[in-house]
């Protein structure tokens, strides 16, 4: 007796539960696009990905990738240091062929904090602008129950070679493009300073907040260095746009 043909959904049960799973996660990717661009979306603006960087939003798993978007697109970190710093465009610098600062702007302000107007290039001034918002300011409120004010610092442009404990390097420093910014102390609301060269090892809460500060700036920068690097920067943090990832 011949054996019967088994029915063709029999024969194809895989290929009959992938195009019922094609048409599931369709569904929802419409579905999830439609959450996105419809104008009345309840989505908040941090966990939509179509939505430009804001320095003030929370943080999500979703800033990192904002912010390294921003930082590939000149107009588009113009557009998020906006929301967060007090900037100005400048024209672009050249100094030398090996100096210039592009895309130039003069910042005088992050996240509330006021800095000694300075030039730098966007990329910096944006990351420093997140260190503020979401690094330096909660420390601030969780230890002193306050703001910081204002930050100092040694600028972030300088046309010069690499200095090490050595001597100076032949290889062009970062500050030649200001793509660092070099950062030395804080002052809170009611006045009181915090500077690394006389508070790193100083009183526990200064001391404290200078190790959080160094720990979350290396959050927010690709290259932090701070007094447990070398002598060079018991002084200062130095904050680096660019380059190979190093927290110290």
């Amino acid at each position: 007796m011949a054996e019967r043909e088994p029915h063709p959904y029999k024969r194809r049960p895989v290929f009959h539960w992938a195009a019922l799973f094609c048409f599931i996660a369709g569904g929802i990717a419409l579905a999830a696009w439609h959450l996105m661009t419809h104008p009345d979306t309840p989505l908040p603006r941090e966990w939509n990905p179509r939505q430009a960087l804001d320095v003030r939003d929370p943080v999500t798993p979703l800033t990192a990738w904002k912010l390294a978007r921003a930082l590939r697109d000149d107009a588009a970190c113009l557009a998020a240091l906006g929301t967060g710093a007090g900037a100005q465009r400048k024209p672009d610098f050249v100094d030398t062929p090996r100096c210039g600062i592009a895309p130039q702007i003069t910042l005088s302000s992050a996240a509330g904090a006021t800095l000694a107007p300075f030039n730098t290039r966007c990329q910096t001034a944006l990351r420093l602008a997140m260190w503020t918002q979401h690094g330096l300011q909660p420390a601030a409120r969780e230890i002193f129950g306050q703001d910081i004010a204002r930050i100092e610092h040694f600028s972030s442009y300088s046309c010069r070679a690499i200095r090490t404990t050595a001597g100076t390097d032949t290889r062009m420093s970062s500050h030649a493009t200001a793509d660092a910014i070099d950062v030395s102390a804080f002052v809170l609301v009611d006045g009181t300073g915090i500077s690394l060269l006389h508070d790193w090892n100083g009183a526990a809460q200064k001391a404290a907040f200078l190790r959080r500060a160094n720990r979350t700036a290396c959050d927010w920068f690709r290259l932090t260095l701070g007094p447990e690097y070398n002598s060079l920067h018991a002084d200062h943090f130095h904050l680096q746009n660019s380059g190979f990832s190093l927290c110290r």
